[in-house]
Order: structure tokens, then sequence, then C-alpha cells
């Protein structure tokens, strides 16, 4: 039996509930061969009610979703990245019997986009009318159904069921056609990439709830299907028969025509929205970001053209990228693109536009951030040598033993994180991801100036290999001073890591360490931070040396707020100073809001690793010793921070 979930804790209002198909989308990643031909996959969230329920959550609208997933890993991810966008999942029901949908897709050359749906008993088609909760409809404004939810007897009875209920309570009903041979049976199931097939039983079915419609959208063909003729003009008189909906049909690069009373003889003379010249890239998830940005404006009461406009702009923007729901603009992108009529053709090619859209759809915010740092490698190396005791497998324990510190301090507050590397950290890189801890991880060769990268020489290659969660974390011994050919070997680096995690769609961390190579003043440091902006570079994290020099962390912010206004923030290193010491540096940062916390190693865990390891304490008394430690740098910050904030 199918089971609901209580969503994300909040009982706001909904501007739209979306009703219908909910899966994973695994895009190849190679471009302009055959299906046959790929060799990996990229994974994101799908679905054409889904789509545009993230769409619209990034455009700064409350959305929420009514559908099925699996009881399985596929629906999991399905709820949690729902959750990260924002959008409400009370509606999102878990269904133990049946497996999440999965679609393959490829992008083949401009007008092909091969396509295989595996949804044979998967679990968004057994949505029946049960299902429908009348409490989560009746938080809705509106609620949009799909042509595709239509076309089994139990989906259609809820996606009737849902939209009675939606007109009954004064609000409004969006439909999108939506149509896919395919899903009907009209098409072999190799076919998905299919638009239109002609039938008059498909026509009827969907014709059957043109009287509760306040928006009807679709393509040129979806108005084919809805109206029963492969003629435009005539199919939107037939469908004007049957409501008086505002009806709007998608004519992709050329934009769209909305039709708010009778239909026309020449489409022209409605209300013409215009299309933007841009490259097309990847048509899948277009009209599901068009349907976003159409309504970011008709819900919200904007006149029509304004409403298309938003709809072309959000279609334009992502039929030039790689999947559907990532692609999806922000509001603020949205404003941006607006603002602009010299775009590139190839519009990814915008560093610009490719930033911002980066930067402002990441998942959570970190207003604040105490991290354990215990990423070192040479250093554990030297203890040991030190000591004349230990070995790797130990060193490897003593780091599951921090993990298990910071969830003892933290109990599972996600303000906590901990820096791990992947040669003695592994076990606890593992650990942790069933924690909800911030996790950075470290990619570059330890000491080494210019900097060099762990693993493959295809940096890019090593991060395939990380989960998308870890951040990767890069210390570079930078100086403003430094020779012209010191700065450009590690320019090169600098600019290849960004790259490389931008395509990996992993966040980056830069420490600079300067005060090792050369004198350090106010500017020191923001003058690095500067000309790693000059690079292109933006990091998502700045880790940066404590200093009790005002000044200093004025330019600081200053630089950063000027060149990357969404940057994350900066969270501090340690450098092995005295508590005392740090303690002075954390108290002199406080005041600045961009700095969101530290990230500290060896103060907190040197002493307690060496004692370990000698057989000084054990097990236990490590743990102890570790979260001890922790507590009184996370407290002290905390109490700076709320000292300034009452200020």
């Amino acid at each position: 039996m199918a089971q609901g979930n209580h969503g994300n804790g909040d009982a706001r209002r909904l501007d739209l509930i979306a009703l219908g198909r909910a899966g994973v989308d695994l895009y190849g990643e190679q471009i302009g061969g055959r299906l046959e031909d790929m060799g990996s996959f990229a994974k994101y969230i799908g679905g054409s009610p889904t789509n545009t329920v993230i769409g619209l959550s990034r455009l700064g609208l409350n959305s929420g979703l009514v559908t099925r997933v699996g009881g399985d890993h596929m629906g999991r991810f399905i709820r949690e990245e729902l959750q990260r966008e924002g959008v409400e999942t009370t509606g999102v029901i878990d269904d133990p019997d049946r497996l999440t949908a999965l679609v393959i897709l490829g992008i083949r050359d401009p007008d092909t986009f091969p396509l295989i749906f595996y949804r044979e008993n998967c679990a968004d088609m057994a949505l029946v009318a049960d299902d429908i909760d009348p409490a989560f409809i009746a938080r809705g404004d509106a609620l949009l159904i799909n042509g595709t939810h239509l076309s089994q007897p139990g989906v259609y009875a809820a996606s009737l069921k849902a939209a009675e209920q939606m007109k009954a309570q004064g609000g409004r009903v969006v439909f999108d056609i939506d149509y896919r041979p395919v899903l009907w049976g009209l098409a072999q199931k190799a076919n998905g990439e299919d638009r239109f097939v002609a039938s008059a039983d498909v026509t009827r079915e969907l014709q059957k709830i043109l009287p509760l419609c306040d928006l009807i959208v679709g393509t040129e063909e979806e108005v084919h299907i809805l109206g029963g003729t492969t003629d435009t003009v005539a199919a939107l008189r037939a469908i004007r028969a049957g409501s008086d909906a505002l009806l709007v049909c998608k004519r992709g690069a050329a934009g769209c025509v909305a039709l708010p009373g009778a239909v026309p003889d020449d489409l022209d003379d409605g209300i013409v929205g215009r299309g933007f010249p841009i490259e097309v890239f990847n048509v899948l998830g277009a009209g599901d970001a068009f349907m976003a940005g159409f309504l970011r404006g008709w819900l919200k009461g904007l006149p029509i053209e304004r409403c298309c406009d938003f709809g072309n702009a959000c279609g334009a923007i992502v039929v030039s990228r790689h999947g559907c729901a990532p692609a999806m603009a922000s509001w603020e992108e949205l404003q941006a693109f607006l603002a602009r009529n010299d775009w590139p053709f190839r519009l990814r090619d915008s560093d610009a536009l490719e930033q911002l859209h980066w930067s402002t759809n990441r998942h959570a915010v970190h207003e604040e951030l105490t991290v354990l740092a215990i990423d070192h490698r040479s250093q554990f190396d030297d203890l040991i040598a030190d000591l004349g005791t230990g070995d790797a497998e130990q060193v490897a324990h003593f780091k599951g033993l921090a993990l298990a510190a910071v969830d003892r301090l933290a109990k599972r507050d996600p303000r906590y994180g901990m820096l791990l590397d992947g040669r003695f950290g592994a076990r606890a890189l593992e650990k942790a991801a069933e924690l909800p801890y911030w996790i950075g991880r470290p990619i570059e060769f330890p000491g080494s100036r210019p900097i060099r990268f762990e693993g493959s020489p295809d940096v890019g290659m090593t991060l395939r290999d990380w989960p998308l969660d870890h951040v990767v974390k890069c210390l570079v011994f930078y100086h403003p001073d430094d020779s012209a050919e010191m700065k450009a070997e590690q320019d090169t680096q600098i600019r290849r890591l960004f790259d490389a995690c931008r395509a990996t769609r992993h966040e980056f961390l830069l420490e600079i360490i300067a005060s090792k190579h050369g004198p350090v003043t106010s500017d020191t440091v923001s003058r690095v931070i500067d000309h790693i902006y000059d690079l292109g570079v933006y990091p998502d994290w700045w880790k940066l040396e404590p200093s009790e020099d005002g000044a200093a962390w004025t330019a600081i912010e200053a630089s950063i707020r000027a060149r990357d206004p969404h940057c994350r923030g900066i969270v501090l290193l340690g450098l092995s100073a005295p508590r005392d010491e740090l303690l002075a540096g954390i108290a002199a940062a406080a005041p600045f809001p961009l700095v969101k916390g530290f990230a500290v190693g060896r103060t907190i865990f040197h002493d307690v690793a060496a004692r370990w390891l000698s057989g000084a304490i054990d097990d236990e008394g490590a743990v102890d010793a570790l979260s001890e430690n922790l507590r009184v740098l996370a407290d002290a910050w905390r109490a700076a921070r709320r000292s300034r904030q009452a200020a």
C-alpha cells in the first residue's frame, strides 16, 4: 500500500500544485552519437510536471507536487531533490510495490533526441483518486494537470478529482497537453521521441477535461491531437468550442501565440510572443521551462504579453543546456536574460549567464559552518614518523573517530561539517554519506607549489569518482607578489580545477595561504582574490587565514561582494595556531557577514591524535577530546557572531 509523506514540514500557501509524472532522466553525456554508443549518463530529476514545479520554485513561487514514487533509491532521490529545490512534497506518495520511472535520453543532432521511457507499471502511473488529499489541494491557488496522466483510468480519475476540487474552491486549472504517443500505446516502445500520432480516441479523452480548464498550453502537434485535426487554426477552434480557457500555442524558435478569445484566421493576429535567436542544443525540457515561465507571470496576474516573454525566455535558456530540471532558470537569471539582447547565439558560451545560473540555483544555504578539518595527509605521515608508532590503518581509524566526535557534538545539526581526504579518510567519507553534514575533500597534492593535483593528470576524471555533495577543496600557497612564472603555472591549474568542478557539478572551495611566501598587509589577500576573479574563476567558498586586521577583512569582503555577490562565504583556517590565538582571530572575523565560520584542523586534533597513537587514550577518550575541542571553537564562534548581531 502506498504511503504519504509529511513533506517539508510546513503548511504554506502554494501558488500551484502539479499532478503527474515524476521520474529520473538518464541523459547521455556524449553529444552527437547514437544512444547505442553512449558511454555514460548524467542523472537528473525529470517528468514534465516535476520539471515545471522546480522551474516555478526557482522563479520564486511556492509549488507542490502530487505523484507517486517507488520505495527505491530513485524514489528517494526524487523526494530529496524536490525538497532541495523548495518544492512541497506532502503530496508525494511512496509506492513500495512499484519502481520509479526512468527515461533514457540523448542529444543526437539539433533535430533528433532519442528517448526511451521505462514506465511499465511504474509508480507515478499508479496514482488513483484516493491518493488525492483534499487538505493538500486546498492549500493551492492553481492546479497543473498533464495529458499523459489522462492515458490510464486510475490517473485520469485522480486528475479529474483534483481538478474538480480546485475549481470548486475557486482556484484555477492549467492543462499541459503533454502528448507522448508512446505513453498512449500508439508508437513502438523504442520511439519515445515521436511527438504526434493521430488518434480520435486520444482526442476524445483529452477533450473531456476542457470544461475545467482556465489555461491550456501545447505545441502545434499537441494542439492538433487535442483539437482532432492537423489544421492548427481548426484545432484551436475546436478547443475553443469546449473551453473558455486562455489558449497558448508554443511555436518553438518562433515563440508563441496566446489567444484569450476567439481564434483568428491568422494566428499572428493573436498575442504573439517573440522568440529568441538561440542555438537549439536540446529541446527536451524546453516546453516545461516555457510553462514555468509563463505561469510565473500568469499566476501573478501580469499582462499576457509579459507572460509570453517569461515563457519564451525560460524555454530559450533551457534549450541551450544539457538536462531539463537542472537547466531551469532562476528568477534573477531570467531577469538578466531579458535585460539584454546581445547574448551569444550559443548561449551556454556566456560565462556570465552560466555563473549566474550556477550561483543562484545551488541547493541549501549555509549561514554558519563549524568544520573539523582532518583532511591532512603529510602531517599524519610526519606524526607517525615522529612518534615512531602507528600506520595508515590506524590513521584511517582515527579519522573515523573524528567523524564520531563531530556527530556526537552536532547531533545531526547541518551547521557542522568535516574536511576528509580519500587516502586516510575513505572509510569515514563513506560513513558520512548517511549524515547531514557539510563535507569537503582535498584535491591538492600536499605542500605542492606550484599546485599539483592528486589522482589522474586530468583532474576532471578524478572528480568524476566523487559524490556530488563533496565540496572540492584546494589549498594554494599564493602571494600577489609571486613571480610571473609562478603565477602563470598556478593560474593555469586553478582554472583547470574550476572548469572541472563545474563540469562535474561539484562546489569548489579555494584555500589561500599567503603568509608563507611574503609579507601580509591589509590588501594582500584581497589582491589575490581580485586576481582569481580576473581569471574567470568563481569559488563557491573561500578558506582564508585568520587575521585580527579589520581593514584586511573589509578589503576581502569588498572584493568578493563586488565580483561575486552570490559567493557562499568564507571559512577561517587554523594553521595549527594555539587555541587562544585562534579564538582571537575568530573574534576579529565575526563582525564580517561573509565569514560563515571555520574549518580548523590541527588545533583540534593534533595533540589528541598523538596521545591516541601513543596509546595514552583509547577510542572513547579520543572521541571525547575531539568533541570537546571542537565545541570550544564552535561556542566561541557563535558567541562572537551573536555579540556582533546584537551590536
